[in-house]
Parts: structure tokens; sequence; C-alpha cells
């Protein structure tokens, strides 16, 4: 029978996993599959997984549950195999990366930073005060000139200087809080995010590194809305 697959263990992890559910329209029994030192955590299935809601927090839910026991290796959402023996078959396999992985993760957690600006009108304010070119054409623009190229040349100047300034304090703050973590994962930002940043922190730097993040939070201001997320399962670092 088909199997969905959660995440992947020490065979001597608790997995208390009493009262969780899985995924599916009728969840089955989560069980585990072993193979030598390594468990996978499965349930069975009926039915093609999609990402719904219920589906999504059943699976982070279990991976949650293992996480507060001790160290895990979470699958992506969706993973699913065809049987038991080819579970085994893959634990078998990748027996030594997956035991150096969960040695690599122990004691550690994941924490997403993100940041975007909150208020745009201060840091344009401070660009025209900063950038003679870009003060001319804002008070040519004011002033009555009719040039249709104003507007533009002004829009493009001013974009770019904000793209710099955001990829700069970007770059600042990455710098700031890796120093807290094992390893970390810069990835491209979306949206009206311009940092989009993975940190796996040990659990002994986890209350410096929310001081950190707090301490660089008060410091840019009110116009960066800077967040935090975590601690979460290690899907970045597996």
């Amino acid at each position: 029978m088909p199997l969905y697959v959660y995440s992947i263990t020490a065979k001597d992890h608790p997995r208390r996993l009493d009262g969780v559910s899985g995924v599916g329209s009728e969840p089955a029994p989560l069980r585990t599959v072993t193979a030598g030192p390594l468990c996978a955590v499965v349930s069975d299935i009926s039915e093609e997984i999609r990402p719904k809601r219920r589906d999504l927090a059943a699976h982070q839910e279990v991976q949650e549950r293992l996480m507060a026991d001790g160290v895990v290796l979470p699958l992506q959402f969706g993973y699913t195999a065809p049987d038991d023996l080819a579970v085994s078959q893959a634990l078998e396999s990748n027996a030594d990366g997956y035991l150096g992985a969960l040695e690599r993760l122990e004691g550690c957690a994941e924490y997403h930073v993100r940041a975007s600006q909150a208020d745009e009108a201060p840091l344009l304010q401070q660009i025209l005060e900063d950038l003679p070119e870009a003060r001319d054409l804002n008070e040519r623009i004011r002033g009555g000139d009719r040039d249709p190229g104003l507007p533009l040349a002004l829009g493009e100047l001013v974009a770019g200087e904000v793209l710099a300034r955001q990829e700069t304090l970007a770059a600042g703050l990455t710098e700031a809080l890796i120093p807290f973590s094992r390893e970390y994962l810069a990835r491209p930002a979306s949206g009206s995010d311009f940092l989009n940043l993975s940190l796996l922190v040990p659990d002994e730097e986890t209350q410096a590194f929310h001081a950190a993040q707090a301490n660089l939070a008060r410091e840019i201001g009110s116009g960066i809305d800077l967040r935090l997320s975590g601690p979460l399962p290690p899907y970045s670092f597996v």
C-alpha cells in the first residue's frame, strides 16, 4: 500500500505521536518503518495527497511533535513511497547521509527572518535629501516643469537607490545574525520583502539570537518590518 512519509528519525527517538492525526480525508494511524539505526514516520494512504489546509497542518504537527523530543529530518509536504520496502531500502541506501544529517542538526531549530519596507515615505524623503540629482528633479516637477521625462527619470533614480539601500540593509542584518547560527541560507526575497533568511540556530544560542534580533528591530526603526518565525523544523537544512 502507498505510504505518506513525514520524516526520518534515529531508531531511539521516542516518537511520541499519540493523538496526532496523519494526512488524508480518512487519516490512517501513524507508524514507523525501521531499517538499522533509522526510522521513517509514515501513514498509509489511499488517495492523492494535495496541499489542503488540513493536510498541511497535519504534516506540520507531526514534525513539531517529533522535534519536541529530539532531532528529526523533516521531509517536505507531499513525499510518498509505493510501500514499506521502498522506504526501508531508501533508509538503508542513504544511511550514512541521514545519520550525518541527524548529527549535524542535533540541538538546533530553524528560524526565518524576513524584512520589508513598512513605510516608504521616510525612506523616499531621506533619498531626496541625500541625492542632489533626485532633489533637483523633484523640485523641477513641483515647480511646474512639464518635461515628460522628468517623472520617469526621478522614478528610476529613486527606485535604484531604494534597491541599493535595501540590499545594504539586508547584508547588514544577515551579517549581524549569522554568528548565532550553525548554518544559514539566504534565499531570494519575494513580494515586498527584501530579506529572506533561514538560520539553523543551536539551542544554546537561542536566547542571544532573540536578543540580537530584537535589538536590530529597534535600531532600524519603525519604517522596516523585521519578522521572525520559529523555532521550526529544519526543512531548509535537510
